[in-house]
């Protein structure tokens, strides 16, 4: 699949040449770099910046996930899901507001949002502050996922309605949420989770997007790499930013890595589930339980762990309470702090995690079992 693909769409420009520029300018895409503070959106000294690949962006080196998972532990009430629920409750809303608000005060930059509920919610709690935060949007329910949403047509109505009922009048990233993985076909070649036609109508929805300007940069979200490595390398003016796993567990294979395609299509990369559901830690994440302190710790290795790889943009946890907001961000500040290499944590730390971890994978829940084929990537 996809030999002759460049050749046959009409609607991108085969560009050898601007492959090489790219690859030249962003050997460390993810990587921070010098950018006075005026131009980083809620900069703060304490936080970390990365450059968000061929978007340019300066992204905060943790950002905020959409899913709000265990938020009634704070708000009380009934479990709301990861992406859904009752978002007019009044105590959601204060609470995805001063979540916000606390992110903003601490110098991230980015929100995540992959679902209708997600959109609106976040939408709402940016209210006269749009400009502080780039906002990520995927409308998953009506996307690549479901067979009738596989044509740029659907897609693009998809984003018109979502833009709409959201009352945004611009996104920053649109991430199409996609089929999570391909599988291995009888000739023992790797199928693809979406066809050649389908992956076409996904690249041409998100080229007329940015050229409308309605979006400013276009993405993916998937779970399948050898798919994911595809897109970047062939829809290059397309494919800015995707949006993959990445657990604390996650490992660059010694040759060949996938991160090495990240580097060379200069791709933004938000990574998804670095604490897997939460397997990571002891507690609930309710404020007061026992293993309270100590998971924040653990989240916080896992988050400087995690930075250690300079490709990734940044992890995007989701946060339930500005404590959790503070945590993760004083993770960064420790990152800064420490007199060592960027790319590693102390022994002593190394030896904390790596616990930590033993018991994450022991603990997966069969539903989240495809994490264990992001270890080596």
């Amino acid at each position: 699949m996809g030999e002759h693909l460049v050749d046959r769409r009409q609607f991108i420009k085969a560009t050898v040449g601007a492959g090489v520029s790219l690859s030249v300018i962003s050997s460390r895409p993810g990587a921070v770099e010098q950018a006075g503070a005026s131009k980083i959106l809620n900069y703060n000294p304490d936080m970390e910046y990365r450059r968000c690949g061929k978007t340019g962006w300066m992204v905060s080196a943790v950002c905020l996930g959409g899913h709000w998972k265990r938020v009634h532990l704070i708000i009380g009430g009934e479990p709301m899901g990861g992406w859904y629920g009752n978002i007019d409750r009044p105590e959601f809303q204060k609470n995805r507001y001063n979540v916000v608000t606390r992110c903003i005060e601490r110098g991230i930059n980015y929100i995540d949002a992959c679902s209708t509920d997600e959109v609106i919610a976040y939408a709402r709690a940016l209210k006269g502050r749009r400009e502080s935060m780039y906002l990520g949007c995927s409308w998953y329910e009506k996307e690549a996922r479901s067979p009738e949403y596989r044509t740029a047509k659907a897609l693009l109505k998809t984003l018109d309605e979502g833009m709409k009922q959201a009352g945004l009048d611009y996104v920053d990233l649109w991430r199409i949420t996609c089929l999570i993985d391909g599988h291995q076909g009888p000739d023992g070649k790797w199928v693809y989770p979406h066809t050649e036609a389908e992956s076409e109508e996904i690249a041409k929805a998100l080229d007329i997007a940015k050229k409308s300007g309605k979006v400013r940069a276009g993405g993916i979200s998937t779970h399948d790499r050898p798919w994911a490595e595809y897109m970047m390398r062939t829809f290059r003016d397309q494919i800015d930013v995707v949006v993959l796993p990445y657990t604390a567990m996650t490992k660059a294979v010694p040759k060949g890595s996938f991160f090495d395609t990240i580097r060379e299509c200069d791709c933004g990369f938000f990574g998804i589930k670095p604490f897997a559901d939460a397997t990571i830690f002891k507690g609930d994440g309710s404020p007061g339980n026992p293993h309270y302190e100590e998971d924040n710790r653990i989240a916080r290795l896992a988050i400087r762990y995690i930075l250690c790889n300079p490709v990734i943009t940044a992890p995007i946890p989701g946060l339930i309470s500005v404590e959790q907001v503070d945590n993760v961000a004083l993770a960064v500040k420790e990152r800064k702090e420490l007199d060592l290499p960027k790319n590693e944590l102390p022994p002593q730390e190394k030896a904390e995690l790596e616990s930590a971890l033993v018991r994450m994978w022991a603990k997966l829940p069969q539903e989240y079992e495809w994490l264990r084929r992001w270890e080596w990537v």
